[in-house]
């Protein structure tokens, strides 16, 4: 009898996967069954979340057909969430109660947001993770104020929380106040003190507030180390990724923090059949930042070496990123600060430039999802 085709599964619709996707598009799928295993059939495109917050593009406007691309790549496309992982016993679970058996897996889940264990809890806290739903909660939360809000924070001083802080500002006009609450390591921890200093002047020409301390609620009341914000109607809770417990549980290597420990080809040092990437891995032969940027170049990776897994074809690839990257920050309706390691400016162009950067690498999933 011929043997049976392997069967792999990707586990989540993240950036990582859509370049797997696209690349099995454009080039071919392996010989081998895809199961591509997502909550949802679309993702939206953190990149473009600040300024569909704003109100600068349609809600449409930043989501990715995750089920069409998958079809288009010859994928089979199962909407339901990982809830557990069997490396050794190379099975998967699902909220729903099904069980997927793999040869080989890709983890491109995110992590998970992680505001109540950070900040505490309150019913105004709205927390970025998960992404897919942010915006249908903000919503909801801003629809819940009785009154139109008159403070509104963001907690979180990374890239995500300062754009998020001036969407607020676009979206609002210039009556409420708003509070950046950074964390005490300040805004645009890592970065260089130009980038730093521009920024901290682009905060005070919009009048946003920046408190450089932690935040925390104590008995109902919103702290910033130890002052009050109080009053306050409504929190943005942008603190990054915490890890998801299921890829521990299930006996994946992990880091300290419980994130998928993978080696330069991406696969998991425990497991090599199971590959990970995004927000939910870590890469443990050098420091490689959790951003955007990083996960849509890994993407490519991964759909090399999964073929490679599979055909025994061809080399294990390895990404490793630029001495430098490329940040766009949106501030005003057009403007946006640009950083490039220690070039720093702000203005229209950037502005434009990001807007176009945005609208053309969602484009170029529809085209691909359309393509016959």
């Amino acid at each position: 009898m011929p043997k049976a085709s392997p069967t792999i599964v990707l586990v989540g619709g993240g950036h990582a996967h859509l370049g797997v996707l696209a690349d099995w598009i454009r080039r071919g799928s392996p010989e081998a069954r895809t199961i591509m295993l997502s909550p949802q059939r679309q993702t939206r495109y953190s990149g473009m979340i600040p300024g569909t917050l704003a109100g600068e593009y349609g809600r449409e406007e930043g989501l990715i057909d995750v089920a069409a691309l998958a079809g288009r790549a010859g994928a089979e496309f199962v909407e339901d969430r990982c809830v557990a992982i069997d490396p050794a016993g190379r099975t998967l679970a699902t909220a729903s109660g099904q069980r997927i058996a793999f040869d080989y897996c890709s983890i491109d889940t995110g992590g998970v947001g992680h505001a109540t264990g950070t900040i505490g809890e309150d019913p105004r806290i709205v927390d970025v993770r998960p992404i897919g739903t942010f915006l249908a909660r903000i919503d909801e939360r801003i629809a819940g104020v009785a009154h139109r809000p008159r403070h509104l924070a963001v907690v979180g001083g990374g890239a995500g929380g300062v754009e998020l802080a001036f969407a607020l500002r676009r979206r609002f006009g210039s009556a409420p106040r708003i509070t950046l609450v950074t964390g005490a390591d300040g805004a645009l921890p890592g970065f260089g003190n130009r980038a730093r200093a521009l920024l901290e002047r682009e905060l005070a020409r919009h009048a946003i507030g920046a408190v450089a301390d932690n935040a925390r609620v104590e008995a109902g009341t919103f702290y910033a180390g130890g002052q009050s914000l109080e009053p306050l109607d409504i929190v943005i809770a942008s603190l990054g990724a915490a890890a998801p417990e299921w890829p521990a549980q299930g006996g994946l290597a992990v880091d300290p923090d419980g994130f998928i420990a993978v080696d330069r080809h991406q696969r998991s040092l425990s497991h090599p059949h199971v590959l990970a990437a995004g927000d939910v891995a870590v890469r443990q032969d050098m420091p490689v930042a959790r951003s955007g940027v990083h996960a849509v170049h890994s993407g490519k990776v991964l759909a090399a070496n999964l073929r490679h897994l599979v055909t025994g074809r061809g080399r294990l690839r390895s990404y490793r990123p630029r001495p430098a990257s490329l940040y766009l920050l949106s501030t005003g309706p057009r403007t946006a600060i640009a950083i490039y390691g220690p070039i720093v400016l702000r203005g229209r162009w950037p502005g434009a430039l990001k807007r176009w950067i945005d609208r053309r690498w969602v484009e170029s999933f529809a085209k691909l999802a359309q393509s016959v």
